[in-house]
């Protein structure tokens, strides 16, 4: 199948001759666009690109006239690559609203934890659904999120907190693989939290989690990723190093939730073991900037679950003048963070962690694709990348894309060359 796109307001995110696996520090206020461009797809994948006066004179010229070419004008309208969302926990039974009126009559996270809700809420919903309920429900959600713009997601068990559970979720998330378009990594998150008939001995659920869980999900090859919540409240830094390192020596490449409610040391954990990404970032300081320096970690930003947690936002001024880069990324789960809109996403990265335009478009990008290991396919207008596109609504500026924060600014969704 082939498909030519003309008469681009602006092409977004373009690489030609420099290809880039993540764009850090004072790098990220510059946005690479071809004004007035072309962009040429075959078998899916992006095979050329650039100006429309380059396009009138040169080869593909003659595609404008051969009726096997689906052709779409996009006066008025921009082409930027689909975001690459990184963090999410999309397979869940159910919503929690009633822990959200919980939290408006003034209730913490913990606190709302204690009393059974959180994790532990929807860890006994989703033991008690099955598989095909949660595929369902799991399409849906990816459907959503799909046709605001997102081409890519990382999809986290950790609502499981029993062994049979947490392969039930990795089976369903290996089965969304195979059902949906959208680019889908599957993370191993079978230390989220300690289950209520743990809670006195916390050491017996570790040993659970590294003895029998690890050595399962590995050996049925269920999980690109392993993750732990190194937090307060959650899994200590000692705790967390052993299960990395377990997950390591199966196979599984770290990603880790780290520093959402206090300074855990969770970053330097992370490092430590060349995690792929450490997420949420709330409590980072001088030394964890000094550690995430030293490394090929990304930095990954969840802006919705400290909106909708009313938290202290992470960092990210601080991080990116330091010459970090950052990715962002949606946390979509039923408990801190019910939305897997990425349009939104950006413009909390703008309005809450003073990110410009050009930053909150790299993270949400190529850092996104960066950060759940599908730089060199995804994250960019580039050769040879695969055809994960929006197009926009005809909109004046690309600033317009975080700055309309209530407004659906796509128009039209590519995945793989084909139009959704």
């Amino acid at each position: 199948m082939k498909t030519l796109i003309t008469n681009i307001k602006a092409l977004l995110q373009t690489e030609k001759e420099e290809a880039r696996n993540k764009v850090s520090g004072k790098d990220m206020a510059s946005l690479p666009v071809i004004e007035n461009a072309f962009l040429f797809i075959e078998g899916g994948l992006i095979k050329d690109f650039g100006s429309m006066q380059d396009f009138a004179s040169g080869p593909l010229a003659t595609l404008a006239g051969n009726p096997e070419v689906e052709k779409i004008d996009a006066e008025g309208r921009m082409v930027m690559p689909a975001f690459c969302d990184s963090h999410t926990h999309i397979v869940y039974a159910g919503s929690r609203e009633i822990e959200y009126i919980d939290k408006i009559r003034g209730l913490s996270y913990e606190e709302i934890a204690k009393k059974g809700g959180g994790i532990l809420n929807s860890a006994k919903r989703l033991q008690e659904a099955s598989e095909e309920e949660l595929i369902e429900q799991a399409m849906g959600r990816l459907e959503e999120i799909k046709m605001l713009g997102t081409g890519a997601v990382e999809i986290k068990s950790g609502y499981g907190l029993t062994t049979e559970s947490e392969l039930k979720m990795l089976r369903v998330i290996k089965k969304l693989k195979e059902l949906s378009p959208l680019t889908i990594k599957s993370t191993f998150l079978g230390a989220h939290a300690v289950p209520a008939a743990y809670k006195k001995n916390q050491e017996e659920y570790v040993k659970l989690v590294i003895e029998e869980m690890i050595p399962m999900v590995a050996g049925e090859g269920l999980a690109d990723y392993i993750d732990v919540f190194c937090d307060r409240g959650f899994f200590t830094q000692e705790e967390t190093d052993r299960i990395l390192m377990a997950g390591v020596k199966h196979g599984l490449q770290p990603k880790l939730h780290a520093n959402e409610l206090d300074y855990s040391g969770g970053i330097q954990v992370g490092v430590k073991y060349n995690a792929l990404s450490v997420d949420h970032l709330e409590f980072t300081g001088e030394e964890e900037i000094k550690a995430l320096k030293a490394s090929d970690t990304m930095p990954t930003l969840l802006p919705g679950a400290a909106f909708f947690l009313e938290l202290e936002f992470p960092p990210a001024r601080k991080m990116i003048d330091s010459g970090l880069p950052v990715a962002i990324a949606s946390d979509y789960n039923p408990g801190s963070s019910p939305s897997g809109n990425m349009q939104l996403i950006m413009s909390l990265g703008c309005i809450k962690m003073k990110m410009i335009p050009e930053e909150v478009i790299h993270a949400a990008t190529l850092n996104g694709a960066y950060a759940m290991g599908v730089d060199e396919e995804l994250g960019s207008i580039a050769p040879g990348k695969k055809a994960n596109l929006i197009i926009t609504k005809p909109i004046s500026t690309y600033a317009f894309l975080p700055y309309a924060y209530g407004s659906d600014k796509v128009e039209k969704v590519i995945i793989e060359g084909k139009i959704q």
